[in-house]
């Protein structure tokens, strides 16, 4: 796309970058060129490509692509508001091939002058260099999954590699990692070492040594991998997994027994003789792993995700843990586009799959007509739409489409389709999308007043917030709480403000393609980490309870 080449060979290629993303198959697999080639989307020429990718780890090709631009033309790209056209323009009339290079030039005012820049665009693109600045080495969970996923899958399948598992901030299922925690149990840590930092995905090696290693990504995000014994792994996985707050409480707890933990094991706590009041240590117990670690401290398991010192030892203490959601738990989604507004796909390639996911129905929701920009729907099309999901429910056994409508909460909080329109829909989805610099008190206002519309179903990304992107607008959260709690409406994935005050939640992946259904499991991990259980999280329901749960919502 830099180079400017053909518009066909770069829809190719990027369709079958999304297809080998969402591959489900063995990496050993693309190397039978002939049944890549079967995988729709693949050409032959890409096929080749692709298995020499999969056999070697590298790419001629791409090589002598990269040859003819400097090296940091592409973290270009990750600008918002720069695609290849713009990058292509400031390399060939400014010289520009990395960040500092367009800072410089945005702080002389060279942009600016530039057709098809100017002052705003200048503004914009200084503006996304210092957040980028300020969130240097964060990454969204979301940018690092695959990764992540992929060396746990290759160490585990390594020959002394006995357990393995992903720690740290990622375990706990933060929406923001800034490193990577691999944990292997090994009697033979050289030979694990030496795999680890000759994975392919390993872009730089920046230590190794007997029982650690750490090296960079591809991505760029740093990855740490620590290994230990078997007897040691319970508690290796544990303190890795933190977070701070969490293993001093533990450590405390440990220590009111008289003994001392740490990251290798539980030990009796040496004497003080300074100490007035003498503890006898309890024997301590076999620990084999991180349950038997905490029924130790008389503790029921503390799930990875509540590990924040947010009241999970007390609940723990009493028994009260919630049963947390489970991504086998979710029987369907909503708010899903298609070609019809800014998607990518059909009506019938995402209920395809919505199916090949295991999920029972598929919530459809394209744009309302204010959203100009992403091919909003009007009226007449809507209605068209809400036709043909009916059509096609036919065809289906066990499967069911929603029709329904992302429908843009306006200024003033009326919605962007009148009730006639919306009372012929399964569901809405009221969201905002403009005027989102808005005053606390107005956009609380706004929302409450699109959220009393009798046909709303529920409230989409409530706080606009993109993570390491954009800012999140401001609201009276807890207002915008007590109102969904008042009218029954349900919320786009909250904390436990929401469970509290009685609201429940929906984990929708706003997708735009086929393949971003998957970040549904990604909304698991946030739904336990906010304590939810399944009975909290509507779309757990199965189809004929959702069916009810709808109607009864038109009733209200």
């Amino acid at each position: 796309e830099l180079k400017g080449e053909n518009p066909f060979k770069i829809r190719a290629y990027t369709n079958a970058a999304r297809t080998i993303e969402t591959f489900g198959g063995n990496v050993p697999n693309l190397q039978d060129e002939e049944a890549v080639a079967k995988i729709p989307g693949i050409g032959k020429s890409i096929a080749l490509k692709i298995k020499e990718l999969a056999a070697t780890g590298s790419l001629k090709y791409l090589e002598e692509l990269s040859a003819e631009f400097p090296s940091g033309i592409m973290e270009l790209f990750s600008l918002s508001g720069l695609g290849a056209k713009k990058i292509r323009a400031l390399y060939d009339r400014l010289g520009i091939s990395s960040i500092e290079q367009l800072q410089k030039a945005c702080e002389e005012g060279r942009v600016a002058e530039l057709p098809g820049f100017g002052l705003t665009t200048q503004q914009k693109l200084c503006d996304g260099i210092a957040k980028r600045a300020a969130h240097a080495g964060a990454f969204q969970f979301g940018q690092v999954a695959a990764e992540a996923e992929t060396l746990r899958a290759d160490l585990a399948a390594h020959p002394d590699a006995l357990q393995v598992d992903i720690a740290g901030s990622y375990r706990r299922r933060k929406e923001i990692v800034h490193d990577l925690d691999l944990l292997v149990a090994t009697k033979k840590p050289g030979a694990v070492t030496k795999s680890f930092v000759s994975q392919p995905l390993v872009e730089s090696i920046i230590a190794q040594g007997p029982t650690k290693s750490s090296v960079r990504l591809r991505s760029g995000v740093q990855c740490d991998l620590r290994v230990v014994s078997t007897a040691e792994y319970p508690f290796a996985l544990a303190y890795f997994t933190g977070n701070k707050e969490h293993n001093i409480e533990l450590r405390s707890r440990a220590l009111e027994r008289g003994w001392t933990l740490n990251e290798y094991r539980l030990a009796p706590l040496a004497p003080d003789p300074k100490a007035k009041k003498k503890i006898r240590p309890k024997k301590i117990p076999k620990v084999r792993d991180e349950a038997e670690l905490y029924r130790a401290v008389d503790l029921d398991f503390i799930p990875p995700e509540l590990r924040e010192n947010w009241g999970e030892f007390e609940a723990a203490e009493t028994h009260s843990l919630p049963k947390l959601v489970e991504k086998e738990n979710l029987r369907g989604t909503f708010h899903c586009h298609t070609t019809a507004s800014d998607g990518h796909n059909s009506l019938e390639e995402m209920a395809e799959a919505a199916q090949a996911l295991g999920l029972e129905y598929l919530g459809i929701a394209d744009h309302s007509r204010s959203q100009i920009q992403a091919h909003g729907l009007d009226e007449k099309k809507l209605l068209a739409q809400v036709a043909a999901i009916r059509k096609l429910n036919k065809k289906f056994d066990g499967f069911h489409l929603f029709a329904g409508v992302e429908c843009d909460i306006l200024r003033d909080g009326t919605l962007d389709f009148p009730d006639e329109v919306l009372s012929q829909l399964d569901f809405v989805v009221a969201s905002v999308h403009s005027a989102l610099g808005l005053s606390e008190a107005d956009m609380t206002r706004r929302m409450i007043r699109a959220m009393e519309n009798p046909f709303v179903t529920m409230l989409a990304h409530p706080t606009g917030r993109l993570l390491l992107k954009r800012e999140p607008c401001k609201i009276d959260v807890p207002k915008i709480l007590d109102a969904a709690a008042r009218i029954g409406i349900w919320i786009e994935l909250w904390w436990p403000m929401a469970k509290q005050k009685g609201v429940k939640c929906v984990i929708n992946p706003d997708a735009h393609r086929a393949e971003r259904l998957q970040d549904l499991w990604f909304g698991i991990g946030i739904a336990r980490k906010g304590w939810l259980t399944k009975d909290d999280v509507m779309n757990c329901l199965p189809l004929g309870k959702m069916e009810s749960a709808l109607a009864a919502k038109r009733l209200v």
